[in-house]
């Protein structure tokens, strides 16, 4: 198989061109727009949740957010003294949600039969005043498993805020989702007011404390999880159970210090689905500066995260 071949033309197609890689008996579909990740499917079990082509990512289904992840309040945050206004983009909030590449189609960087890097391109405007690229590299190892790798550049003169983050629904093939066992070892979870913005912090407890494992069906939440335990490889690992003991994980390095999990029974065409999203600050950064990167021109925000599975 050529690189070339891991770009397919779907014409009309509401997601654009889609870019297929292939390794380890796995296969994922990324999409042009918003660099989503749209199916990954090893050993024949669907380890996300899988959407059509012509249809957008529902609730955000597989995109990658930048230059900020999650939400800013009201669109609005301050920049040497100066108010900048954001796109509303989440009216219902009256938040600017998920970064400024949600709608924005990427363009192959290289590609390849086991990986594909995608480059979305931000340029100066309302309440963004910077020049940045962030660039996703998706790759299969030999044994099926994905990583990703996200870097957001500053290409501008001025100093610039950076964040990132991916919106990934996981499963464990037709397992349903309420079954599942979700493993998260974080000591801290952001208390947000009704608009999904951080206003304090607490140690996980009830519904928010997943050290021990907690049964996707028993809980609805839509909360970022800090203070996360490192593996001894010191990456972060986040986990979802099947009884009868198959397992994904979502694991993240220490570019990705928040796990923001959301499930929800709004999902189109699932009773249940969730999503474990790393994210490099939570949401509102902008305005908190929490684990927000300021990059010089030139610099780069880099962090990995990837999906392993035991089948």
């Amino acid at each position: 198989m050529s690189g070339q071949e891991t770009v397919r033309d779907t014409g009309a197609a509401v997601t654009g061109r889609q870019f297929t890689i292939r390794n380890g008996g796995a296969e994922a579909t990324i999409t042009e727009l918003a660099a989503a990740l749209r199916t990954y499917r090893r050993q024949g079990t669907d380890l996300v949740q899988p959407f059509s082509a012509d249809e957008l990512p529902p609730g955000g289904s597989g995109i990658l957010m930048a230059p900020w992840g999650n939400r800013v309040r009201d669109g609005k945050w301050l920049l040497d003294g100066k108010v900048q206004q954001l796109d509303l983009t989440e009216p219902s909030r009256g938040n600017a949600s998920h970064g400024l590449l949600r709608n924005t189609g990427y363009a192959v960087a290289s590609a390849a039969p086991d990986a594909v890097t995608l480059a979305g391109e931000i340029f100066p405007q309302h309440g963004f005043p910077f020049r940045m690229r962030h660039t996703a590299t998706y790759a299969l190892d030999a044994g099926g498993h994905l990583s990703v790798r996200q870097e957001l550049a500053n290409l501008g003169r001025a100093t610039a805020p950076a964040a990132f983050g991916a919106h990934p629904y996981l499963r464990v093939g037709d397992v349903p989702v309420e079954d599942l066992v979700l493993t998260v070892r974080g000591q801290r979870r952001l208390v947000a007011d009704e608009r999904l913005i951080p206003v304090g912090e607490e140690a996980v407890s009830g519904d928010t404390d997943f050290r021990g494992g907690k049964r996707v069906g028993d809980v609805r939440v839509d909360v970022a999880i800090t203070e996360l335990e490192a593996g001894p490889d010191g990456r972060y690992e986040h986990v979802l159970a099947a009884p009868g003991g198959r397992r994904v994980a979502l694991w993240a390095d220490k570019t990705f210090p928040y796990a923001h999990i959301f499930v929800t029974d709004t999902y189109r065409g699932e009773p249940l689905a969730v999503a474990v999203e790393p994210m490099s600050a939570p949401a509102d950064a902008l305005n908190s500066g929490r684990s927000l990167a300021w990059l010089e021109t030139g610099e780069s925000l880099v962090g990995t995260w990837g999906i392993r599975s035991w089948l």
